[in-house]
């Protein structure tokens, strides 16, 4: 005989999980016997941070985060991060604990029906209503939240069914992951097409990462000498240090990936949506190019560009079963081929031009100029972690900042929900200890989750924030001055945390800078902090109107800027 609470730990304990997010209010028994396993709980300051915590462990592990937390507002305040993850098919595993069965709909403390909030943005919702249940639940759960498309999945208990007592089934866990194999028929006619192509190019998106597809992409793409563009949930499937790699797609193009997008006459998608900040607004798609959509999910083939070619599987095997056909028809690899040789040359001089643009030494500060630094400083063994607003988004921007071992990138999907970046850092870091992590994010977004930053403390998760500080929000008053002829209206901070006392009352290194010539120093200052510890808060006095090349340009095609600017 047991508990239901008991039993799910258990289950957590079956499934190897490391470690549990969540802000303690209710089911306390489920809390008190993590106190005898080897799972770390994670004491978070607000419940959200938990679900942002529990997707990067997720993104970085290829097993379901766990978040748990208390019923009503506990689970209400999660819903932001659960549309994230259900947005950037993050595997979640959400049991969250809830009102009495047994006086159902009499007015309980904390009573809300969020079976019906959860079921429009989770792979499946289900209620226990039964402790026998927990068992078949949680392993239904697991199974779901990984095999196919990916995504979170949430189970309620309610507080009489996790607190009663009795006979509970065996949990074995769920067989996984099961992979997808595409048609032959049409890896062999992907062949012929790709072989045909005089210009091919790959479009990795967050499905090779979710695949851990890395070897398989890298392989592929060398054997074939093809250059690789990602979408931002699928940055680091390949190293950025690469000579095939040519940054990001859509608004977070740069100008020899734009070139090379833009002159290829097939388009090898995998793993990608094609949402509309990764194709500004459906916009960007070589001209006369054709298309071979590679997806594990048969909704996403042909909802936004018609294919040429679709191919239902997994990217890993795909990318595998493509590559060990190819290499049976072709003499040798193309990785030496004159257009490869090319590609090189271009990104060298243009690496050339980024590094003359980033020594610019004007007031305030170029946010270009804080990106290439940190990448230098910072170096391999580094995940970025990323916000999405106006000025830290250029570390989106290919090569001003490069991603250099594969999978060490917290990229956004499509919601972008302030302050996932600023609390997922903290997660990897928690994750990955044995990586540095950084987080680059504006002064609205790090206000918005600072709070967490005594969790970093408190759980020894030294990471550094880089804040790109235009006391604004700054893309929304960037598209106010150009939409509403310069007026700007509710986007500008008149009042601002000092955030270096900010850090330091939280037991972190703090350090403000307005001089270019001191960026350099800063950052290492921080990342000797964090050897040391200690994480760091770096407050950058940056310009706001500091924009990348094509940045105009693509959010004229979204409809975000009038077309006369």
């Amino acid at each position: 005989m047991t508990t239901g609470w008991k039993a799910l730990v258990k289950i957590l304990t079956s499934e190897k999980v490391k470690l549990v997010f969540g802000l303690v209010g209710g089911a306390h028994e489920f809390w008190d016997c993590l106190a005898d396993t080897d799972i770390k709980p994670i004491h978070v300051r607000h419940e959200l941070s938990s679900v942002f915590m529990a997707m990067a462990y997720a993104r970085l592990t290829g097993e379901p985060g766990i978040p748990f937390n208390s019923p009503g507002p506990g689970a209400a305040s999660m819903i932001p991060g659960i549309l994230e993850a259900y947005t950037g098919c993050i595997p979640l595993v959400i049991p969250s604990p809830c009102s009495h069965l047994m006086s159902e709909g009499m007015g309980q403390f904390q009573e809300a029906d969020m079976m019906l909030t959860t079921k429009s943005m989770t792979k499946w919702s289900f209620r226990v209503t039964r402790p026998e249940r927990i068992t078949w639940a949680m392993q239904r759960a697991f199974s779901l939240a990984i095999n196919g498309k990916p995504g979170p999945v949430f189970i309620e208990i309610p507080y009489d069914i996790g607190d009663e007592e009795c006979e509970i089934p065996e949990y074995k866990p769920p067989d996984r992951p099961l992979r997808i194999r595409g048609d032959p028929d049409r890896i062999g006619k992907a062949i012929d097409l790709i072989l045909e192509a005089e210009r091919p190019i790959i479009q990795a998106g967050g499905g090779v990462i979710l695949s851990k597809a890395f070897n398989e992409l890298r392989n592929f793409a060398e054997l074939l000498g093809i250059p690789v563009v990602t979408t931002a949930s699928g940055r680091g499937s390949i190293p950025e240090g690469h000579p095939l790699a040519l940054g990001l797609v859509g608004l977070y193009r740069t100008r020899v990936g734009r070139k090379l997008y833009e002159e290829a006459d097939l388009l090898i998608g995998i793993g990608s949506k094609n949402e509309e900040i990764q194709t500004a607004g459906w916009k960007y798609f070589p001209k006369g190019a054709k298309f071979i959509q590679i997806d594990i999910d048969p909704f996403e083939i042909g909802r936004n560009w018609k294919p040429n070619l679709a191919i239902v599987g997994d990217a890993k095997l795909v990318l595998k079963d493509l590559t060990d056909n190819i290499a049976s028809k072709i003499k040798k690899g193309r990785i030496e081929s004159p257009r490869v040789k090319e590609l090189i040359k271009a990104k060298k001089e243009y690496e050339a031009i980024v590094e003359s643009e980033c020594q610019d030494v004007s007031v305030p500060i170029k946010p270009r100029r804080i990106v290439r630094e940190l990448n230098k400083v910072f170096g391999r063994n580094t995940i970025l972690a990323n916000e999405n607003g106006m000025s830290d988004s250029w570390s989106y921007f290919f090569p001003y900042y490069k991603v250099l071992d594969a999978g060490d990138c917290m990229g956004m999907p499509e919601q972008t929900c302030f302050g996932l970046g600023v609390v997922g850092a903290i997660g990897a870091k928690l994750t990955r200890p044995d990586k540095k992590v950084v987080c680059t994010t504006g002064d609205g977004a790090f206000q918005w989750n600072m709070k967490e930053i005594p969790t970093a403390v408190q759980y020894n998760a030294p990471v550094t924030w880089v804040v790109m500080n235009n006391y604004s929000l700054g893309w929304e008053k960037y598209i106010q001055r150009y939409a509403f002829d310069g007026r700007c209206t509710a986007t500008e901070f008149d009042v601002q945390p000092d955030f270096v006392k900010i850090a330091e009352a939280n037991k972190c290194y703090g350090e403000r800078v307005e001089d270019p010539r001191q960026v350099e120093l800063a950052l290492k200052n921080a990342l000797k902090a964090n050897v040391d510890g200690t994480p760091a808060i770096l407050d950058f006095v940056v310009d706001l109107f500091d924009r990348p090349e094509f940045w105009d340009e693509s959010n004229r095609q979204m409809g975000w800027i009038p077309t006369r600017c």
